[in-house]
């Protein structure tokens, strides 16, 4: 099961205690369903959580029955209709409108009045509408619906909820969407599926423990592959002067200097200046080494 389908889930476990919230949740369901029109009420869905859940939240908002039901065994897409003209115009009225007269769907603030019934409706469309990706993957929520007011309407809904959402328009689908991990957790707890919430902020928290211990490996390798190259450079430059020179034409601390790098090859500057004797700082050992480098005759590649 997908991420997306365990939060639809979670939140058809939990069926509103309210009538007004069973009416809101079915309206969020029927403007981002597949049809919602004079003739035709069509609902389509592959959760199998919901599909048992429609009929019984569809009889506690308006007292009505689906024309048509998925068969009882039926996997994958179910669907459900209703086409009996009476029904269709109740349900219409329902929410403030006449089926007959209904040019453009719009949201009807007047049945969202309070914050519950506003968090129901987010519910029912992101039940019929809304989708999100694995948050192993990545974090985007988003509400579709094919009615261009509804889902500027949506909007202001999801604003008035305290949340800031984005939209987008993609083929005939009007977007609304999440981008940001918290933003979704927060939108998830507030329409219910808290379970999911916590599920992905957990996911989020070891995802950037892992993005955190791959940073600091791979710094840890640059500066092992710089200190390295240095020491390459530093040990080749010496080979030069003890070749055409000696290492005893060297000032006593660069002479230190250089036996140390030849001792101790791989070593880092911080290990060379705590073997140094006397002591010496990084910074004067690293001085010294750099000085040695400056000072040897010019040669191919070693």
């Amino acid at each position: 099961m997908s991420f997306s389908s365990e939060a639809k889930a979670e939140l058809v476990r939990s069926e509103p205690r309210k009538k007004c919230c069973a009416l809101a949740e079915c309206y969020g369901i029927l403007l981002y369903c597949n049809t919602f029109t004079a003739r035709e009420i069509r609902i389509i869905t592959a959760s199998a959580e919901l599909a048992e859940a429609l009929p019984r939240l569809f009889r506690r908002a308006f007292g009505i029955s689906f024309d048509q039901l998925p068969p009882p065994d039926a996997e994958g897409k179910r669907s459900f209709a209703i086409t009996a003209r009476g029904k269709v115009e109740e349900i219409f009225r329902a929410f403030g409108m006449e089926a007959t007269d209904t040019l453009a769907l719009h949201i009807n603030l007047g049945v969202l009045e309070s914050d519950c019934c506003r968090a129901s409706f987010v519910r029912g469309a992101f039940l019929a509408g809304g989708s999100i990706t694995d948050p192993e993957k990545g974090y985007h929520l988003e509400l579709a619906t094919s009615h261009m007011s509804v889902s500027r309407e949506m909007y202001s809904v999801l604003l008035e909820l305290g949340f800031s959402p984005r939209s987008a328009t993609r083929g005939r689908s009007f977007v609304t969407y999440f981008k940001q991990s918290e933003a979704i957790a927060d939108f998830l707890t507030r329409i219910g599926a808290s379970v999911a919430a916590l599920e992905l902020m957990a996911a989020k928290v070891e995802k950037d423990m892992r993005n955190e211990i791959n940073r600091k490996v791979n710094c840890d390798t640059a500066n092992a592959d710089k200190t390295v190259a240095a020491a390459q450079q530093q040990l080749a430059a010496i080979r030069r002067i003890e070749s055409e020179h000696g290492l005893d034409s060297l000032p006593e601390g660069l002479q230190q200097a250089a036996l140390l790098r030849i001792a101790n090859p791989e070593a880092s500057l911080a290990d060379l200046a705590l073997l140094s004797n006397p002591a010496v700082t990084k910074s004067c050992l690293s001085h010294r080494l750099k000085k040695i480098v400056e000072m040897a005759p010019a040669g191919g590649k070693e």
